[in-house]
């Protein structure tokens, strides 16, 4: 079965010819125009497969209005004048084509129930019907418990979440809060639910730090050693320890501040092939450059194990039973964002930290690796939050706790862990790009004092 949605507006794929535009712009225009198909193809495919996998219906429009509305400023008037299709095969969907240029074939991403989405590179033709194998049904999801209501202290915290208040251009998903191991409360947005996966962006860089530390448990890595940059062993890049990269402070260069790596995300372009080439700018060590890079290049020594069940073996290990880290088409990870779980899931990483890395008597993490990844031993960033090893440290902020630390992403993907009261609080959203975000520090003091009432 094909599913196709068209825009109310009849496409036009050719770029206009214009005396006024020089060529370079023309060249610009158009890699935009791929880049926002390759976004289109992806996230579509992400929020309906994943979904559909975990028994949770949603719709292209319900996708189109929050993860496609509000991102990229450059991308984000193209996007949704670009029509998709979505394939299915036996029922389960197979990919998403999303059309741009008339002279070139439609950006699709492709999907697999083991390891997501993995959006193609410009100008891979489309498979043929015939190449694309049917897939058996979807397993029938389990019933979910009911949704936990917050008792009268908490639950007009959790609605404020909701309506604008920590957030004028804010829009909330989902708010789930556990103490002591328990869940006390969650809310979700319309069409969203316990089972709806949403991409976790940047959250994704202190899954790929837990995955390391699960690697360092168990002996196969340690993070004070090189990680192995460069091709030659005089490459001064091979002093860069995986700590370094988890501290953002390889000091090699990147694009852009904050490292967009679109290339990669939606362009089709592998880590292989972008992540790991960038020069060195500082001495290791020494300058704080959030980059997407780097929590890349930090799992590079376990990349002789990234086909193994043990790779995803936390996973499991905590019951984290909706989340998938996605890879790009040429199988490596994407582990600098592109994991997609839903807020049960998530707050089970964060139970882990509340727990010191210790999960139903079994030490996941080694002793001390909390404490490793909420300590400032790096270089700082000059913001309100510290880093740590890939988690954002909140000490010093007023009505919560100096052991508190958060993993965050874009559009408001926030895992906050108080160890010392034993508190998880996780907000899903799809905030609107440039407008302010979510208030993250005044949500999570008013939820640890509607706690305490």
């Amino acid at each position: 079965m094909r599913t196709i949605l068209l825009p109310a507006a009849a496409l036009v794929i050719a770029l206009p010819a214009c005396a006024e535009v020089s060529p370079q712009q023309q060249l610009e225009q158009r890699y935009e125009r791929a880049l926002a198909a390759g976004y289109k193809a992806l996230m579509m495919c992400g929020a309906l497969a994943h979904s559909q996998a975990q028994g949770a219906a949603r719709t292209d429009r319900h996708v189109t209005q929050w993860e496609l509305t509000g991102i990229y400023p450059a991308l984000d008037p193209i996007i949704r004048t670009l029509p998709h299709t979505v394939v299915q095969e036996a029922g389960q969907i197979v990919r998403v084509e999303v059309e741009w240029a008339d002279d070139m074939p439609a950006r699709f991403a492709t999907y697999s129930r083991d390891t997501g989405c993995a959006v193609q590179p410009i100008g891979m033709e489309i498979p043929a019907p015939s190449t694309v194998p049917d897939l058996p049904p979807t397993q029938a999801t389990p019933d979910l418990p009911e949704i936990v209501e917050p008792d009268e202290a908490l639950a007009p915290v959790i609605a404020t979440a909701f309506d604008g208040t920590y957030g004028e251009h804010s829009r909330t998903t989902a708010v789930l809060v556990r103490e002591d191991g328990d869940i006390i409360a969650e809310s979700y947005a319309e069409g969203f639910g316990p089972n709806t996966p949403q991409r976790t962006w940047s959250v994704a860089k202190s899954i790929a730090a837990t995955i390391v530390g699960t690697f360092q448990q168990g002996g196969i890595v340690n993070v004070n050693q090189s990680a192995g940059l460069g091709d030659r062993e005089d490459d001064p890049r091979r002093a860069i320890t995986v700590d370094q990269l988890l501290r953002m402070s390889s000091g090699r260069s990147s694009d852009t501040p904050g490292n967009r790596t679109d290339p990669m995300y939606w362009g089709g372009a592998s880590v292989t092939e972008r992540a790991g080439d960038w020069p060195l700018v500082h001495p290791p060590g020494t300058v704080f450059r959030y980059a997407n890079n780097d929590t890349l290049m930090a799992l590079a020594p376990l990349d002789p194990f990234k086909d193994e069940p043990g790779f995803d073996g936390l996973f499991q290990a905590l019951g984290m039973n909706a989340t998938v880290a996605e890879r790009d088409w040429q199988g490596n990870h994407m582990l600098s964002s592109q994991v997609w779980s839903t807020a049960r899931d998530l707050s089970l990483l964060g139970q882990l930290h509340a727990q010191d890395g210790v999960w139903e008597g079994e030490r996941i993490l080694p002793e001390g690796w909390v404490d490793y990844v909420s300590s400032p031993t790096g270089p700082q960033p000059e913001s309100a939050y510290g880093y740590g090893a890939s988690w954002w440290l909140m000490r010093g902020m007023e009505g919560i706790p100096d052991d508190t630390f958060a993993a965050r992403g874009n559009r408001g993907q926030f895992v906050v862990v108080v160890p010392s009261r034993n508190v998880v609080i996780v907000r899903r959203g799809e905030d609107l790009a440039g407008m302010g975000g979510f208030d993250l520090e005044a949500f999570t003091r008013d939820v640890l004092a509607a706690m305490e009432d």
